[in-house]
């Protein structure tokens, strides 16, 4: 059995206890992982706090802490598939998304190494003819970064990255449901050449972990990834040692399918959008909204395609739908489609779990029309898709914005005007217009309302990670005048 380490202030270490990991595919135990309790959690933030302000990290210029991100890049590049093959392992992801979305975490890396000595201050025109006033952008302190087990590597990158970027050191918490590639990724850390205590790894349970790490008094940001209930934890903790916060959420993401659309390609993105990663993403497109007209065919469309669906094993490279992370997921998308269809919705196809071993469910098509069915308006977190139909352009924009969510959503129609429209009336931090899932480290990704605040990706996400220093200069060499009189 595998055995994983923690890494703080530059060397691996067993935690304060340890814990058994499951394999969703099998519902076995395959490793053990470091449990991280209060001790830990204060060693790791003083590690990042010693390195944020003595040190090699606190002497480099920005170009240098570039470079050190563009070899991380490298470093994850050249171990994409091991770091796929751990992840799928211990998450259940399949190996198909796992290897291609972990090589293109490299490219987060190279963009923010890129953008590290592009943070600029600025030159204020003030107002006294005798002074000069600039601003610097400095790292806003030790960050505490919370990952969930979902697509974690690209979840930290979106993090690590600009922070580093920013001069920022860390504690990243890594799921405790799947730890295992983010406790590796901290050997790629290290060969890169990061100073001891710039970045250090750990996981552990929320309560003695997450929560000792958020409330921290040395920890200056919190950046959480997960479910609205946790968010709220965080930011009660956070009033303990007034840390800023950026919280990444759930969603319940629209997903408006127009009669003039191409239904073929709409039908892909819809397969794409909440059957891929076993609808295990915080922006599944979860709520199909399309025009009465086109409503049968199109269920009928994506019927046929979620039923010729391959369910696998998550290492096989054929396998399209893997398992669910956890036993508790599995248990909990089955009883809310039950309640769903209680409340009268129509099931298509699916909705009953996978017996055997392992935590399968299959893709599952919901007919809502005409009914108050919970899966309207709780995330599955799962591949569960809750259909319903719409007459006119304004009764789809108001379905779509009938949710607590807001951060993904999807406009299918070849109607240009249409589209621009529905784009500025939609309430969500993303809107895709004919694509579904699509993401680069140039765009910012980040949602409304329960689906968080702050943005992952791009230059707002780094300038996030600093704060500003305003300088002051008197250029007069004649004495102050009066004291007592502000200036």
């Amino acid at each position: 059995m595998r055995r994983f380490q923690h890494y703080i202030d530059g060397e691996f270490s067993n935690g304060e206890a340890s814990y058994p990991s499951i394999d969703p595919a099998t519902g076995t135990v395959w490793a053990e992982m470091p449990e991280a309790r209060e001790g830990d959690v204060d060693r790791a933030v003083n590690a990042a706090e010693k390195a944020l302000y003595d040190g090699p990290w606190a002497k480099m210029t920005a170009t240098q802490r570039g470079k050190l991100l563009y070899r991380l890049a490298d470093l994850v590049a050249a171990n994409a598939q091991v770091l796929a093959e751990l992840e799928t392992r211990d998450t259940g992801k399949i190996i198909r998304e796992t290897s291609a979305q972990i090589a293109y975490v490299a490219e987060y890396y190279r963009y923010y190494g890129g953008i590290a000595d592009k943070i600029e201050g600025s030159y204020l025109p003030i107002d006294k003819p005798d002074m000069d006033v600039w601003l610097r952008r400095e790292p806003i302190g030790v960050v505490a970064m919370v990952v969930p087990w979902n697509s974690q590597l690209f979840l930290s990158a979106v993090k690590i990255g600009p922070a580093l970027a920013a001069g920022c050191t860390m504690v990243v918490k890594a799921s405790e449901d799947g730890p295992a590639p983010l406790l590796e990724f901290a050997r790629l850390v290290h060969e890169a050449g990061f100073p001891a205590g710039v970045v250090n790894i750990i996981t552990g349970f929320g309560a003695s972990c997450g929560a000792a790490l958020g409330r921290h008094p040395k920890v200056a940001h919190v950046a959480f990834t997960g479910g609205p209930e946790t968010a709220r934890h965080v930011v009660r903790n956070s009033a303990e040692n007034l840390a800023s916060t950026s919280l990444e959420l759930g969603g319940k993401s629209p997903f408006i399918v127009f009669a003039d659309a191409d239904l073929e390609s709409a039908a892909n993105a819809q397969v794409a959008g909440i059957f891929a990663a076993t609808g295990q993403s915080c922006v599944a497109g979860s709520r199909l909204i399309v025009e009465r007209s086109v409503k049968d065919k199109f269920v009928a469309l994506l019927r046929q395609k979620a039923e010729a669906i391959r369910i696998g094993a998550p290492l096989d490279m054929a396998t399209e739908v893997g398992p669910l992370a956890t036993k508790r997921q599995q248990d909990n998308i089955g009883a809310l489609v039950e309640r769903s269809i209680a409340s009268g919705a129509r099931l298509v196809t699916g909705g009953r779990k996978i017996d055997g071993e392992g935590f399968y469910f299959p893709p599952t098509i919901l007919d809502c029309d005409d009914v108050a069915s919970p899966s309207m308006i709780e995330e599955f977190f799962g591949p569960v898709l809750s259909v319903v139909s719409f007459e006119t352009e304004a009764e789809a924009l108001r379905l779509a914005n009938d949710t607590r969510y807001g951060l993904a959503s999807g406009i299918f129609t070849q109607n240009l005007t249409r589209a621009h429209r529905l784009m500025k009336g939609i309430r969500a931090g993303i809107v895709w217009v004919n694509t579904y899932r699509a993401v680069s480290p140039i765009a910012p990704f980040g949602g409304f309302g329960l689906s968080g605040h702050g943005r992952e990706g791009g230059m707002a996400a780094a300038l996030d990670y600093t704060r500003t220093k305003t300088i002051w200069l008197r250029t007069s060499d004649d004495p102050i005048p009066d004291p007592f009189v502000m200036r």
